[in-house]
C-alpha cells in the first residue's frame, strides 16, 4: 500500500505531499513489551513525542536550566551566511525530527531561494501542524511532511529538486548510541547521496552541575516530559500503569559521557499490559532515554566512519553547543556498508 496521504483536516492547506509511514499502536505495544521483559528495563525515547509529549518539550526547551535550544537557535542567526555558503542555492532540506520551529525557520530564511522542504517526524500531529505553518510562511518553498520513525529504514521520494541538505538539529544524534549514531548518519549519507550535505547540531561535554541541572529543572517539565510516557502507554494501550507511582531521574553518567533518564519506582509497583504483568522493586527503573555529549573531534571521526567529511564547525562563546556542516565523502574501500539506500525513485 502507498503511504501517500492526504490532510484530513481542512485547515491544512499549504503541505504539497504527505507521506504516512505512522508506526501503528501495535508497534509502541510491542516495544512496551519487550522493554519491560528486559534486564534492565528500558523504553525507546521516539515513544515521547505523542502531541502532549512535544507540547511539554516544547516547555522544557523554554527553561532557563535548559541551554540547548536557544544556544543552537541563538547560533544558527549568527552563522546565516557560511551556511548558505556551504549549501549553495536551491537546495532540498530535509529535517530529520520536527522540533522547534524556530530552528527550521532559522535555516530558511539564511539559504538561497530554498526549492523543498521535507519534515519527518513520528508524531503526525505535531508534523502536520509544523509542516502547514511552514508552508504558509514560505510560499516559495515547496513543502512536504513524512511520518516515520527516521531511526528507520524509511522510503523518501527520488525526484527532489536540487542538492539534497539533511538537517538534525537539538543534539538528537546524542539520543542513539555512538553505534546508532554511526548507522544513522550512514543512512542520511545514502539519502542526501554524492552531493549532499549535512548541517547537525551536537552537544557538547561541560560542566557537570549543568549538565544534571538541564535535565532537572526546577519548574519539573522534564520530568512531566518523562512521566508522559506511562500516560501515553495508559491511554493508547490500556496499560494498567500508575504514573504517581514513579519518579523521574536524570543523571550524567561519566564513563558513558551520558546523560541518562530513567523513571524509577516509588515502592512495589506492578505495569499490567494485556496478559503481561510486569512487577517492580522499590527503586527500580524504566531507562528512558540517553543523551549523549561528545567533543568536536570525536563527533567529527564519527562522521568519518558513515561517510561524511567536516566542512566547519560553529561554536558558541561557552562552548556549550556546536553545529556541524559535514558533506558527502568520496566512496571509501574501508567504509562499512550499512545496507541499502533509503532514496527511492518515485
Amino acid at each position: 500500500m502507498s503511504p501517500e496521504a492526504h490532510a484530513s483536516d481542512p485547515e491544512l492547506k499549504f503541505i504539497k505531499r504527505i507521506l504516512d509511514f505512522e508506526p501503528a499502536a501495535a508497534d509502541f505495544a510491542a516495544a512496551v513489551i519487550a522493554g519491560l521483559s528486559a534486564h534492565p528495563k528500558s523504553i525507546p525515547p521516539k515513544f515521547f513525542y505523542d502531541a502532549r509529549g512535544s507540547d511539554i518539550f516544547n516547555r522544557v526547551c523554554a527553561t532557563e536550566e535548559y541551554y540547548v535550544t536557544r544556544t543552537e537557535v541563538a547560533l544558527l542567526a549568527e552563522i546565516g551566511a557560511d551556511i548558505a555558503k556551504h549549501a549553495g542555492p536551491g537546495v532540498s532540506v530535509i529535517e530529520y525530527g520536527c522540533g522547534s520551529s524556530d530552528k527550521i525557520r532559522s535555516l530558511l530564511d539564511c539559504l538561497d531561494s530554498p526549492a523543498e522542504y521535507w519534515g519527518i517526524d513520528i508524531s503526525r500531529d505535531h508534523l502536520l501542524r509544523s509542516a502547514d505553518a511552514i508552508g504558509r510562511d514560505y510560499p516559495g518553498v515547496a513543502v512536504h511532511a513524512v511520518c516515520a520513525d527516521f531511526a528507520s529504514p524509511l522510503q523518501l521520494p527520488g525526484d527532489m529538486g536540487g542538492r539534497r541538505l539533511a538537517f538534525f538539529p537539538g543534539s538528537t544524534i546524542g539520543n542513539q548510541t555512538p553505534k546508532e549514531a554511526e548507522v544513522f548518519l550512514a543512512g542520511v549519507r545514502r539519502v542526501v547521496g554524492e552531493d549532499g550535505g549535512l548541517l547537525i547540531g551536537v552537544d557538547l561535554r561541560k560542566d557537570l552541575d549543568r549538565l544534571n541541572r538541564a535535565y532537572n529543572d526546577a519548574a519539573g517539565h522534564t520530568a512531566d516530559f518523562n512521566l508522559n510516557l506511562l500516560h501515553r502507554m495508559r491511554a493508547e494501550l490500556g496499560s494498567e500503569v500508575e504514573p504517581d507511582g514513579f519518579q523521574h531521574r536524570a543523571f550524567f553518567n561519566e564513563e558513558e559521557s551520558r546523560i541518562e533518564m530513567h523513571l524509577a519506582a516509588k515502592g512495589a509497583q506492578t505495569i499490567r499490559l494485556g496478559t503481561r504483568e510486569f512487577a517492580f522493586a522499590d527503586g527500580e527503573t524504566i531507562h528512558t532515554e540517553n543523551s549523549y555529549k561528545y567533543d568536536i573531534a570525536g563527533f567529527q571521526a564519527l562522521a568519518a566512519r558513515a561517510g561524511f567529511e567536516a566542512v566547519q564547525c560553529w561554536t558558541d562563546g561557552e562552548s556549550l553547543f556546536s553545529i556541524h556542516f559535514l558533506r558527502s565523502a568520496p566512496p571509501s574501500p574501508g567504509r562499512r556498508d550499512y545496507g541499502p539506500s533509503r532514496l527511492v525513485p518515485t
